[in-house]
Order: structure tokens, then sequence, then C-alpha cells
């Protein structure tokens, strides 16, 4: 629709004029039951918005919200106006306003399948419906009319009307009176995080009370609800236990208490996001409860989840940025707070560790990106802001913010943040406002520091250089700036420089770690001068700053044979990322990559680095391994994942890990022979306990490769006929080593809009498979020839989806690389937002290329 990409500069302009008093909005959500609308047409419900708002200039136009198949009434000030002339499908155009207004729409709006809007989800298992919205960042438009924009923040009255037997939830308190679901009005919010969730859901109850030091006391209405069929799974307890924790953590520090009210949390399904801060009704996917056993890892990412959420209704949802531009006052801030809260409240207290290893990999993969953008992003329409959800804005904006406690202070930093919630509270805020308090609590000026780490692009590489004296001690140490040609701004790193040295014993232990102030290309730390010589320099000691860690040789060849060997968890997860980002940067051969994780990953005590590890060495298998080597690293790699599965403890989360491992990376005959075993039962492995979901996991590599059939995952289905087992069945369906399979995935996805989002992703990833490169080879072309039109008649979540997913990037030849550029030289016109999906891909296909090169170079030399 030509009006739904709504640019800055009309918002701007609307934010100027207009100001917004309250929303009624009344929704009849009875129709998402039964047979639907009979007509062939979309699933339909009705709704009913009354928005009360000034305007600056009386007599001035203006436009109004509004995604829908039909209108019905629209009135304005007590004039009707035919819906035929001011509704276009996206925008309901508001003429000769008066300084208080009045506008009523009675709309006609569509349910969802692809996560935006309404969603509708028809459980499988049972038959019940259930429903729930997500509007970030401008899909509240898809479910009422509006003013789209977080600046024009207002208080909301909602009421629903709802199947017999449903429970609705939105962000204020309710009751059921009459037969209509009523809300407490809210506290003036953006459109974007109002909040509506009904159905059959099962649902707990919890309560957290907090008594402040001037005798206050707080309560705090808890809730938290999944699906029926989830609910076996579903462990409450431990989701209030950390909520409970997040609340005292944050009331301790942000000195201002939680405004919102009650507290509920929906485990939803389908959903495109990990979670949304809703005020009142935070929505999370559904894939954070566990059908089977999991690691700590996966419990310490909810509960970094959890928190990322419940800090933002201080960061974003009491405080709200006033564009999309500085989507990183409330995204950078949520996913340092995350961690920060993660360690200091709850049993979680490394995950600092995972922050490193984890979190930051994807900052740095963003930020090498050509579409990398400052952490102020330029935001020129919601198209833009879109895309923007990206590891710039979330995780190097909270690496940033890491580096920004060690510059200033955590005491300056906090105040700094209480300042800004007490002076901006229920307003909207840009980069200068944050700055100013800052600056007032910490007493350095911000404006240089921002420029550097908030107004540039691009990530630095820090290299120690040692130099020895005669004796073979240290005579001078430093370290040496470089930033990339493309973005070559140096900036100050407040770091910690470790020095390292092997014991008697053959540990590598830190005996020296001290902080340095390094700006330009060159530093020098006056303090080494005269120290015995290290085995290893780390120039990012406890991950103080955002940066690529580089080694010097000494450093790389300790490592090299002693990476196992360092006693610290945190500085051994740095190394393995630092060594990560050497192989992705065509500068450590991948085969070499592997064989370190073949040596030392079976001594990895953090479960959270030993699967990242996994991750990282199948993707230097398929992406950056010579293509002639990756059948002898591929068996090398099954081989050691099957040595360590077989040497974990039994039943510890370490063997489960190797076992997923062993699972993916699987292809010959002895290996799908024993996972065929494992799951019929002649085959077993101490301790190792085959659930549900570790079935579908020894399931997809043997359907991938020809030994489980339509048949065989129809059998499983029938075991599991829920909706995750459906998802997985459709995964492994997709993957099945065949042209007419091939043909059939790519049909439902790129030439039909029958499936939901879950079924589009679950298929795309079967689809994709890096040991079907012949068999997909085809599509390269297909690609290019659908993704155009793909983004012209697909909602943007499902577009996102298919140009990412399906560009052929296992096709990791010079001629993908030549026909992604002529597709760019030939659509320099495209929508900017389609450009920078495939310029993002082509990015990564050029990267792959380096890396063989490098790996093949290792071969050869």
């Amino acid at each position: 629709m030509p009006g739904e990409n709504l640019s800055r500069d009309e918002a701007r302009e609307r934010a100027a004029l207009l100001s917004v008093d309250g929303y009624d909005v009344a929704l009849d959500l009875r129709s998402a039951v039964g047979d639907g609308n009979g007509d062939g047409g979309p699933r339909t419900f009705r709704s009913v918005t009354t928005i009360r708002f000034r305007c600056a200039e009386p007599g001035a136009s203006s436009f109004a919200d509004l995604i829908a198949p039909g209108v019905t009434a629209v009135t304005l000030n007590g004039r009707d106006l035919d819906p035929g002339q001011v509704f276009d499908g996206t925008r309901i155009l508001l003429e000769d306003l008066a300084a208080e207004n009045e506008l009523t729409v009675d709309a006609s709006c569509a349910y969802s399948r692809t996560g935006e809007g309404m969603h509708r989800f028809a459980d499988p298992e049972d038959g019940e419906v259930y429903l729930y919205t997500q509007y970030e960042p401008a899909d509240a438009r898809r479910v009422f009319a509006n003013f789209e924009q977080p600046d024009l923040k207002a208080p909301y009255r909602f009421e629903v009307r709802a199947p017999e037997g449903w429970t609705v939830w939105s962000n204020g308190a309710g009751e059921l009176v009459d037969g209509v679901w009523k809300f407490a009005e809210t506290k003036p919010i953006s459109t974007y995080i109002t909040c509506v969730v009904a159905g059959p859901y099962h649902y707990v109850t919890d309560t957290y009370e907090r008594v402040f030091d001037d005798g206050t006391k707080l309560e705090i209405p808890l809730g938290a609800m999944c699906r029926k069929g989830l609910a076996p799974y579903f462990d409450a307890d431990d989701v209030f236990l950390v909520t409970k924790q997040g609340f005292d953590f944050f009331h301790d520090h942000f000195d201002y208490p939680y405004p919102f009210g009650k507290y509920d949390q929906a485990f939803v399904p389908e959903y495109n996001l990990g979670a949304m801060e809703n005020p009142g009704l935070v929505t999370f996917r559904e894939e954070y409860i566990f059908r089977g056993k999991v690691t700590q890892a996966s419990y310490e990412a909810r509960a970094n989840v959890i928190l990322h959420e419940m800090a933002h209704m201080w960061f974003g949802d009491l405080v709200t940025m006033e564009w999309w531009d500085d989507l990183w006052l409330k995204e950078s801030f949520a996913d340092f707070m995350g961690t920060f809260a993660n360690v200091g409240a709850t049993r979680f207290e490394d995950a600092w560790i995972t922050f490193a290893n984890r979190r930051k990999a994807w900052a740095y993969r963003a930020d090498q990106l050509p579409s990398t953008h400052p952490v102020t992003a330029d935001i020129r329409d919601l198209q833009d802001a879109k895309l923007n959800f990206d590891g710039i804005t979330y995780a190097k904006g909270a690496s940033v913010l890491k580096q920004l406690v060690a510059y200033v202070g955590q005491d300056a930093f906090l105040e700094g943040a209480r300042r800004y919630f007490k002076r901006n509270a229920y307003g909207n805020t840009r980069l200068g406002d944050l700055l100013s308090a800052l600056a007032e609590t910490s007493g350095r000026d911000m404006t240089a520091w921002s420029r550097s780490w908030l107004q540039t692009a691009g990530v630095n590489s820090l290299t120690p250089q040692v130099l020895l004296d005669a004796d073979g001690r240290v005579a001078e140490l430093s370290v040496l700036q470089e930033a990339a040609e493309s973005h070559p701004e140096l900036r100050p790193h407040r770091v910690r420089v470790g020095l390292y040295r092997l014991t008697p014993e053959g540990k590598l232990e830190r005996y020296s770690s001290k902080e340095l102030d390094v700006d330009g290309p060159r530093t020098v730390a006056p303090y080494a001068a005269g120290t015995e010589a290290p085995d290893l320099v780390l120039v990012n000691d406890d991950d103080l700053t955002y940066c690529k860690i580089r080694f010097d040789e000494t450093s790389l060849a300790t490592l090299r044979a002693h990476l196992g060997d360092i006693t610290d968890p945190l500085a051994r997860a740095l190394c393995w990322s630092a060594l990560w980002n050497l192989t992705r940067d065509g500068l450590l051969p991948a085969r070499d990559f592997i064989d370190l994780v073949l040596r030392f990953a079976g001594r990895e005590s953090d479960i959270g680095v030993l699967q990242m590890l996994h991750a990282w060495a199948e993707s230097a298998l398929v992406h950056y391994a010579a293509p002639d080597w990756r059948p002898t690293g591929g068996e090398a790699l099954s081989e050691g994942a099957l040595r360590e599965l077989r040497a974990a403890g039994p039943g510890s989360e370490h063997q489960l890990a190797w076992a997923r491992f062993f699972a993916r990376v699987a292809s010959g005959a002895g290996d799908l022979a024993l996972l065929s075993g494992l799951l019929d039962g002649t085959e077993t492995v101490e301790g190792l306990e085959v659930d549900q979901e570790l079935r579908w996991a020894f399931l997809e590599p043997l359907a991938a490769h020809g030994e489980a059939d339509e048949a065989v995952l129809a059998a499983e289905l029938a075991r599991d006929d829920t909706a995750s087992g459906k998802r997985h069945q459709v995964r492994c369906l997709a993957a099945r080593p065949s042209a007419a399979v091939k043909a059939q995935a790519w049909a439902q996805v790129v030439e039909s809009d029958a499936l939901s989002n879950a079924l589009v992703e679950a298929t795309i990833a079967g689809f994709d498979r890096s040991s079907q490169r012949e068999l997909t080879a085809p599509y390269a072309q297909k690609y290019f020839a659908a993704i155009e039109r793909v983004w012209d008649e697909r909602s943007i979540q499902i577009g996102i989806d298919v140009v990412r997913g399906l560009f052929p990037g296992f096709q990791d030849r010079q001629e993908t690389l030549d026909a992604t550029d002529a597709w760019l030289s030939a659509h320099e016109d495209a929508a900017p937002a389609l450009r920078r999906l495939v310029l993002e891909a082509r990015d990564d296909l050029a990267r792959s290329l380096r890396a063989q090169a490098c790996d093949a170079g290792a071969a050869n030399g």
C-alpha cells in the first residue's frame, strides 16, 4: 500500500500539529472461533476506536493510520465522513480539524497469520484458538485506528468482547462486566506497546511485594500464561522467581517504582521476536517453555530476556524515544540491563561470559556489514526502523554502555539514569536528553565520547605489541588500534590489559591485569616495563570495551597449544571469540579453528560457551572451509562430537549439548545408523534421555540424508501431534534430498501465502541445507527473479524471512556473487530495506569466499 511506509518527516509534521488526549478502543473478537467469514476473504473482527486529540492549527489537515480490509463508518467532530473518500487502505484523511477533536472509526480488521497485528493461532493438538497482538514498530494500526508514531503518547481504555469461556488481558487490569472485558485506563504510552491477549490460556498468578525505605509498600499482581497444551511443561515458579529478583534489582538501582500496575507475562505461539515489552503485559515466544531437557544456558537466556523486557518498563515504556533514530535509548539499555541484572540478581552470575561470547558476536558481525550504522541511526521511515532491530542497536549498543560504565563509573551511570527517568517520565527523548543527565552525574563532557561511540560506525581492532629487552623481560608493551578503511574512526577505549603465563602445572593464569586508556593508533602501557615476558597478552581482559581482540605471535602460539588451559572462564571465552573473529576475517584458516574446537572444546566448563563453539565450528565448516576439505572436516567434527558425547558425564548438560551437535554434523552411514538406533532404542548412550525434542533433532539429519521418509515423519507427528511437533515435521519434510520436495517447499513459501509465519520459517530452515548444494543450485536464479515481487506482495516480516532465508549463500561461488551484483545494479530503485537485505547477504557470501581462500592457502602452505 502506498501510504503504509510512514516517513520520519511525516511523523515530525504530525507531532508538531497534534497532541492526543486519549483512546477508547472496542474490539469484538467473537469471530475468532467458528468457520470465519464464509466468503473466502480474510477472517475479520470489528474494531471501533474513538480518539480525542487537539490540533495546534485549527483548519489544518492530517491523517490517522489504519490498515484494514474495510471501514464501515468514520465520524469526525460529529460529521459523518464517507469511508470511500477518506480511507485509502492505510490512512484516514482528516480535514478541517478543530482545536479539540473527536474521531470515531468503525472498521473491519483482519486477523493475522504472520505474527503482525492481531495474530490468530489454532492449536492442532486440541483445536483451541489463541490470539495475541504484536505491533512493533507500527502494527497497532492493523487492530485499531490511531496515530502510529512513538511520540504521540496517550492513555488507552480497551474493552473486548470474546468467545464464551475465554479470558482477555490487556495493559491495564481487567474485569468481565455483562459479557464485556473492560480494562483500566493506562498511563500515557505509545501505540506500539499497547497489547491484547485473548483465549483459553493456562494462567498462573503470584504477587510481588516490596516495602521501601520510607515505609511505602508496593504490591504488583503477577501473572504468567501459555497455551493449555504447554501447561505440563510450564515452570511458572522459575519465571516468577526471576521476575521478583528483577523487580528488586531495578527498584534498588532505578529509585523509581514500577509504574504500570500489574505485570503479566504471556508465552504465545508463532511469535516473530524473542519478546515484547508491552507495559503490564509482556509477550514472549513460547519456545521459552522447554518441552524437553535443555542446558542451563537456555534458562539463563530466558532469565536474560525476562530482565531485558522488565528494564524496558523504564527504558522505553516510561521514557520513550521520539522517533526510531533513537531506538537505542531503549534497546541498548535493555540489552545491557538484562545481563547486568542477571549477574546482580539471579543465579546466573556468569552471564557476562555469555554476553562476551554470544551477544557480542552478533554485534561484531553486524558492525562489519555494509549496512552497519551508528548506534544512533538515521531512520528515514518504518521499513528502515524494522531492519534496525539489529546487532548494532541491541548488542553493540549494550557493549558501548558497558564501556560507558567503565568510563564514567557505575554510580554516576546509574544516577544519570535515575535523573533521566524522573525528568522525562511519560515523555519522549532524544540522545541529548540522556547525555545531559550523564554529564551532570559524571562531571565528564559526554560530547566527544558520544561522537566516537554513538555517532560513528565500525569496530576497532586492538593488538598488543610486546618488545623484550636483552634479558627477556618486557622493554615496552603497547596497544595498537586499527579501524576499517570504510569506517576509520579510532575511539577512546578504557581497557584492562591482562598478562598471562604458563604455570609449572600447565595452567595459563593471569599474573597482571591493569586498566589503561587506549587512544589513537598506539598507546604505551608504562606499568608493564620491566615485568617478566607474558605467554599471552589479552588486551580486553574483563571485556570492558567493544573491539576485536587481536594477538601478537607469541600469544597466538600460546593459544594454539594451551587454549584449554586458561583458568579464567571469561578470559577463555574472550580468546575463543577473538579466534572466531580471526576466522571470519580470513586471517585464521577454518580448519585451524575446527582443530582448536576438537582439541579444547571438550574441556570447556561454561555450557553456553560450549554451545556457541558448536555453532561456530559448524559455520566454519559449511561457510569458511575450502570446499575440497569439507568432507574431511565434517568427518573430523562428527568423530570428535561422538567421542565427546561418549566421554561426557551421563545425564549431564554437556552430554546433551554434544548429542545435539553430533546430530547436526552427522553424515556418514555409521553416524546415521547410530541416530536411528538411538531413536528406536537399539542403541543407547549411558545417561542420555532421548525425549521428544531430542527425537526431532535426531530425525532432521536422517531426513536430510534420505534415511527418514514422509511416512516416518508422519508417524513421529502422530507421536507428537502438537504445534511444536508440526513445526518440526514441516522442517524435516522440507529437508529431504529430493528435487520434488525442494520444488514444493519453494512454492509453499515463495508462490503462496497460505503458511503461517512459523511454518514459513520452518520450511525455509529445511529447504536450505549445506549438504544439498547441488540440489538447491537451480534456485539461485529463481531467487533473484522472485524477491522484488515477494517484497511488494507480502508483509514486511515474511518478506524479511524469505529474502534472508532463501538467499543462495550455500552456492558459494564467484558466479553467485556476480549474480547478486547484477541484481543490485539492475535494481537501484528497489526498496532500500530490500536492497539492504541483499547487500548484507552479498557481504556474507564475499566473506565466505575470502575465508575459503585463506583455508585453501593453509592446505597449500
